[in-house]
């Protein structure tokens, strides 16, 4: 047999492997994907030795390791700070003065970035809120972020980035929160660091959703428009029990809560359009 038969795959084994990863993740990828699948694969049985599909989704069973690096394969990273900012500046203007109405001062409100990917939305959330809300100093403020590929976590709490992930920032913002390095890349500074915790979650594993708790405001954007119908649900059901009664959800501009779980509210504020769980 020729490397380059080894290497193909059959319609039937690859619909095992899809059953698979989505049982696993909930992220399922058609026949439009096939080639993005393919590809990924091909690295992956060419990384661990393996010659065949049958052969890899054996190690796969027999080696969690490779089933978590097999998982980081496959999900997407494109970010960057302050990405979508209306939802930022709907979060500082309307979501927490409506939070912590029901507060007391010294009080912990949490904000969750879910997934985080490279961690710059979890740190855009607590830039943003220091340099735009005036009550930030008022609240005992946690914000965490949560990511199923374990290998962006670690460049989360790294803090280091390009050029291109930090050009939508203001200079001032850039200046007084990062340090340019000679490479070219910026580095976080060691308060920033500290002030976001990053932990792996699975958004359609109910236990792995709940070890981390309610939280007040849960960013999930664009990470449901890879999931099909019943795994939106499941992950839908999920960040509701992770909500705090009358918290506050922001998906991606292209996705509705409409279709995947009635138990929310919509809300409409000047700058944005969220989602809600209800109060008692």
């Amino acid at each position: 047999m020729s490397p380059r038969s080894e290497l193909e795959f059959s319609a039937a084994e690859l619909e095992s492997f899809r059953a698979a990863l989505y049982s696993r993740t909930g992220m399922s990828f058609g026949h439009s994907k096939r080639y993005y699948v393919e590809r990924r694969l091909r690295e992956r049985l060419s990384a661990t030795g393996t010659v065949s599909l049958g052969a890899y989704l054996a190690v796969l069973r027999a080696d969690p390791a490779e089933a978590e690096t097999l998982i980081n394969a496959f999900t997407v990273k494109e970010t960057y700070f302050y990405r979508e900012a209306h939802q930022f500046r709907c979060l500082s203007a309307d979501l927490l003065p409506e939070i912590v109405s029901r507060r007391g001062p010294g009080d912990k409100v949490r904000i969750w970035s879910a997934p985080c990917a490279t961690g710059e939305e979890a740190y855009s959330i607590a830039l943003w809120l220091l340099e735009n809300w005036r009550m930030v100093d008022a609240y005992n403020i946690e914000i965490v972020g949560s990511d199923i590929d374990t290998w962006v976590l670690g460049e989360a709490r790294a803090g280091l980035y390009d050029a291109r992930a930090v050009a939508r920032l203001p200079d001032t913002v850039l200046a007084d929160y990062f340090e340019a390095r000679d490479d070219g890349r910026y580095q976080l500074i060691t308060d920033l660091l500290e002030s976001v915790a990053f932990t792996p979650v699975n958004l359609v594993d109910r236990d792995s959703m709940a070890a981390n708790g309610r939280f007040d405001v849960i960013f999930c954007r664009n990470a449901l428009i890879y999931f099909d119908d019943a795994s939106r649900r499941v992950a839908a059901q999920n960040l509701f029990d992770c909500l705090e009664p009358g918290g506050f959800l922001c998906l991606g501009h292209s996705e509705s809560m409409t279709r995947m779980s009635e138990r929310f509210v919509q809300r409409r504020f000047t700058d944005a359009v969220v989602t809600q769980r209800p109060l008692p």
